[in-house]
């Protein structure tokens, strides 16, 4: 199986399944001499783990991870770094009448055909549950870019059809705070509430809903970004859509650009108190020519309605027999507030692989 890995000179290979043994992932190109704060990135994965609250799936995983190499004396080496990840709740019995039958929405179809042989526990690969090992290694990308003042912040900006505000951030770490206030990971109180009500109503009813995710970058340095093909939105695109359940990026205005005027959606360049070039607005959410341009950088990661729920529906099995599979076993009714740290951290690989490259880009 291909495309386990990503990134170049920050790159990352992930293993493992999601009832298997464990799952973790091996870090190659993390600059030696950067100091490794265990506490943060432990703190990150528990922002992912199931069984948070009543409006997640109630797997119970403590996500402890250990780093078995590449790190001496707290600080990296510069050598390759493996994370490890046990799993400890697999229930793998939960889907046993999924053996010869193809769940509606799943890779099982896919992964069958392919590959002639499938993992019907949980989907193996195909899991959300990998994603797991991604986060382990953005916390450590993010690490790297705090040390250049680089934060990345993400929230629930939408579930259906409830949407939140526009919001303003002046401090990521006071925004955080107050975005983890909540179980559905909104920084508007307000929505949130109405969005955990609506998510526990689709939980009862033994469905699951969908949603967005808005993240910024903010005190990203003009350059970032790799013309032709590495654009950095293209990098920011692909990172996201390889989430489980993605079905839609948009940067600055998306899709909401197509309906304006250039005379309208062209940033007009202006020099700042400070003396730096800044732009009047962002419809560019802060890349332009595919390059950063200092700006903060915004974008928007749409996710649909996680497949698995618990009502039956009709299928097929492995022969091509009409069949039905059965609603039970553990379900999350809304991915999105999980999602939170695993789109951070897929965006955080980027930028800290493209920050590498722009160490490279001239010589000085």
């Amino acid at each position: 199986m291909a495309g386990n890995s990503f990134g170049q000179l920050f790159r990352i290979t992930t293993f493992g399944e999601s009832h298997g043994e464990a799952i973790g992932v091996i870090i190659d190109g993390c600059p030696a001499g950067l100091e490794v704060d265990l506490d943060y990135i432990q703190g990150e994965l528990d922002k992912r783990k199931p069984g948070q609250s009543k409006i997640t799936t109630q797997r119970k995983e403590s996500d402890t991870v250990k780093i078995l190499s590449g790190t001496f004396e707290g600080k990296t080496t510069g050598t390759p770094i493996a994370m490890l990840i046990p799993n400890e709740d697999q229930r793998s019995k939960d889907y046993s009448h999924n053996v010869d039958v193809f769940r509606p929405s799943h890779a099982d179809y896919t992964y069958q055909t392919k590959y002639g042989i499938r993992d019907h526990r949980g989907g193996g690969r195909s899991s959300a549950r990998e994603t797991a090992a991604r986060v382990a290694a953005g916390a450590l990308a993010k690490l790297l870019l705090k040390t250049q003042g680089i934060e990345i912040v993400a929230h629930v900006s939408s579930v259906g059809k409830i949407n939140a505000p526009n919001v303003f951030i002046s401090d990521p770490l006071e925004f955080i705070e107050e975005r983890e206030k909540n179980i559905v990971r909104c920084a508007d109180p307000a929505t949130a509430e109405e969005m955990i009500e609506f998510i526990d109503s689709v939980r009862k009813d033994g469905d699951t809903v969908g949603g967005k995710i808005s993240c910024y970058v903010k005190n990203c340095p003009v350059g970032l970004g790799e013309p032709v093909f590495d654009k950095l939105h293209a990098e920011l695109g692909k990172a996201m859509l390889s989430i489980n359940a993605v079905h839609g990026f948009e940067f600055g205005s998306g899709f909401e650009g197509s309906e304006m005027r250039g005379s309208e959606h062209n940033d007009i360049f202006v020099k700042s108190h400070l003396g730096d070039i800044q732009t009047i607005t962002n419809f560019s959410g802060g890349i332009q020519g595919g390059i950063s341009n200092g700006m903060p950088i915004e974008f928007r990661v749409a996710f649909k309605p996680v497949a698995t729920i618990m009502k039956n529906q009709a299928t097929i099995d492995s022969e091509g027999n009409a069949a039905e599979i059965s609603g039970k076993g553990r379900h999350d009714p809304c991915v999105v507030p999980r999602a939170v740290p695993i789109v951070e951290a897929m965006a955080a690989l980027v930028l800290a692989d493209h920050w590498l490259r722009n160490r490279n880009a001239r010589l000085i």
